[in-house]
């Protein structure tokens, strides 16, 4: 599948940066565009220089559309049934249409595009192809099988049609025409019936078309989809089916050394009047357009239209008989259409230039301030001479609209070198370009070179501390040496409560290099110091990650008092009476906490087994301890929240202080 462009890039994206990285090929000029218009099929186009208007028949839709040389729809004239072939008055003020499915001609007046006359050509005539020559307008006419070639006087009191003018040429349909620019009584014709190939020249500058010149059989191959004169008359050009746009002598039809394009579907063709010739192919799978300087057997450029539908594989192609200079100008339009059945007018810019190719390659990293080799080469199908000039800019963060470099020179072989030292660090792109001349088409290329940048020394205290539930802790951020940028920012992350990080404070940093904020913790907390970066100093993110207690109280009930036993307060509590244990904790969703209990025996305090406990949404339990049964123990009991137990890790380990008891009688 073809994706590829073959247009130029123009000296002001020098300017506004190419978006293309690496060794690319051309790029497009900002002056060939591209336009849908709206027609369903494409049975001729002629090009009306005076009042800057390209003219196409719809065949499919009975209709003649008037563009401007953008492709904007100036004018729309319908109701001519399988509009075909269109010819132009010298003086650019009427357009001729061959009507078949009316077996009539009509004519329009360009300036207003609107209908003036309609000339009938006969029963069952089924006029299809027109050229003005010898004062008179010439059409082919006919259907599959027998074709003839007839003429249409308007300049009498009546207008005069005469049918049956060649009847020795064997046309076994309506022949294609074709007036010379050169010489105004000379008129070709081309057989558009596959196996009646055949061409003829006529001379009508007299009362009828006398044949000068005819060639067919194998010596013209297949049915003629376009033919043309060269601009001095002396050569006629088709497109048949082949691998060449075939060359005859205009005088003769004697065969001429052709113009060889590789594809076997030729369908177009068009001279300039300075002699340049524009080859047309509708191939989905090799180059749309080649374009040949006067005399030169070698294309100077060629064009690979798109793809504009990709349902289906295979680039845009040229419609049949699509291809017109503009009339002392310097444009070439071309009209294509895509699987879709989607017609679009393609306006090539300066086509006769040659396109230089361009390669640029620089390091894919380098380091900030010393000395990167730009490299790269300028050849086109014009060779240029040794010390050809390429201006190189650099874009980077220093310079985001471009900065001119200087000037690097080609060597034979079409090589260059550049170094310069990038003072800014990040993606720096160096863009290279050629100004062309009058012979070769501008052309600019990118490339882009990763440069290193120092890393700052960043700092953020607090990390891995633990703080009491609600405590205000400040933080503070400490910014070594930067080039420009003194900000950094600071957010805080609380551990599961949903929100993400939030913004404390942006700030410039002060003399010795620090910023602070202060943060309420509630749940183990990340504290981020972000550092943007600058043209010469890379960013950076440090974090702070510190761990919150939770709020936990314990208290006992059901004690009938309290007393000093060891030194320590115990809660006294008869042997039948069950002690009440109370917890208070800071809530999060399915919390639990570990209850802890000692037995004093033997001489230390001896654990039973521990055991977890589901806080309520309130953020209280309480314990019913049962009741002991028996005087004269010691027991020390508290609550214990464990940092990850059972999915709940949102604040650090906490432990409350142990509560004493002592059972009586």
């Amino acid at each position: 599948m073809r994706t590829r462009t073959l247009s130029t890039a123009t000296a002001l994206a020098v300017l506004i940066g190419s978006a293309a990285l690496g060794v690319v090929g051309a790029g497009s000029a900002v002056a060939d565009s591209s336009r849908i218009i709206p027609v369903s099929n494409v049975g001729d186009v002629v090009i009306d220089g005076v009042g800057k208007k390209i003219f196409v028949s719809d065949p499919y839709s009975g209709k003649i559309v008037a563009l401007d040389y953008t492709g904007r729809t100036l004018a729309t004239v319908a109701g001519l049934p399988g509009v075909r072939g269109l010819a132009l008055s010298a003086d650019s003020t009427q357009l001729y249409a061959a009507v078949p499915g009316d077996n009539s001609i009509v004519s329009l007046e360009t300036a207003g595009v609107t209908r003036t006359a309609r000339y009938g050509t006969g029963d069952g005539t089924a006029p299809q192809y027109i050229a003005l020559a010898g004062g008179k307008l010439w059409f082919g006419y006919g259907g599959q099988g027998k074709g003839g070639l007839g003429s249409l006087e308007t300049t009498g009191d009546e207008p005069t049609v005469t049918l049956d003018q060649d009847t020795g040429s064997g046309w076994r349909a309506a022949p294609r025409l074709e007036a010379s620019p050169a010489e105004p009584g000379k008129l070709a014709a081309g057989a558009t019936e596959y196996y009646g190939s055949a061409l003829a020249l006529y001379d009508v500058s007299g009362p009828t078309a006398n044949r000068t010149a005819y060639a067919g059989g194998s010596v013209v191959s297949g049915d003629t989809r376009d033919l043309t004169f060269t601009a001095d008359g002396k050569k006629l050009i088709t497109a048949h089916p082949g691998y060449t746009h075939d060359v005859w002598d205009a005088s003769t039809l004697a065969d001429l050394p052709d113009y060889r394009t590789g594809s076997w579907h030729p369908n177009a063709v068009a001279v300039a009047a300075d002699g340049s010739f524009a080859a047309g192919h509708s191939d989905s799978y090799a180059a749309d357009v080649f374009v040949y300087r006067p005399g030169a057997p070698t294309p100077v450029r060629s064009y690979d239209f798109p793809e504009t539908d990709s349902r289906v594989s295979g680039s845009d192609m040229l419609a049949d008989r699509s291809l017109v200079w503009e009339p002392g100008g310097q444009r070439l339009f071309a009209i294509s259409y895509n699987d879709g059945g989607k017609y679009s007018l393609r306006v090539l810019d300066a086509p006769y230039r040659a396109l230089p190719v361009l390669t640029v390659d620089v390091p894919t990293s380098a380091t900030r301030g010393k000395d990167l080799t730009l490299k790269g080469t300028l050849k086109a199908t014009l060779p240029l001479r040794t010390g050809t000039e390429v201006t190189v800019t650099r874009t980077d963060a220093e310079s985001p609209g471009g900065k001119y470099l200087g000037k690097a020179k080609t060597d034979s072989r079409g090589a260059f070198s550049f170094k310069n030292a990038p003072p800014s660090g990040g993606k720096v792109k160096y863009t290279v370009a050629y100004k062309g001349d009058a012979d070769r088409a501008a052309v600019s290329k990118s490339d882009t070179v990763s440069v290193s940048r120092a890393k700052p020394a960043l700092k953020l205290d607090r990390a891995g501390k633990v703080y009491a539930y609600n405590s205000k802790v400040a933080f503070t951020a400490n910014l070594g040496k930067t080039y420009k940028n003194r900000t950094v920012k600071l957010y805080y992350d609380a551990a599961g409560d949903g929100r993400g990080k939030i913004h404390l404070r942006t700030a410039k940093v002060n003399s010795r290099g620090n910023l602070s904020a202060t943060v309420t913790l509630k749940r183990d907390t990340t504290v981020s110091a972000v550092f943007d970066g600058d043209t010469r100093t890379s960013a950076r993110t440090v974090t702070s990650r510190v761990g919150t207690k939770v709020k936990l109280s314990t208290w006992i009930t059901q004690h009938y008092r309290t007393g000093s036993l060891s030194g320590r307060t115990y809660h006294y509590v008869r042997k039948n009476k069950a002690p009440l244990f109370h917890t208070a904790m800071t809530y999060n969703k399915n919390r639990k906490y570990r209850f802890d209990v000692q037995v004093w025996f033997d001489g230390r305090w001896n654990s039973a087994s521990p055991e977890y406990f589901a806080l309520g949404t309130s953020g209280r339990s309480t314990l019913d301890m049962g009741k002991p049964g028996r005087a004269g123990y010691k027991l020390r009991v508290r609550s214990v929240y464990v940092d990850g137990a059972y999915g709940d890790s949102v604040n650090a380990g906490t432990v409350s202080t142990w509560k004493y008891i002592y059972t009586t009688n």
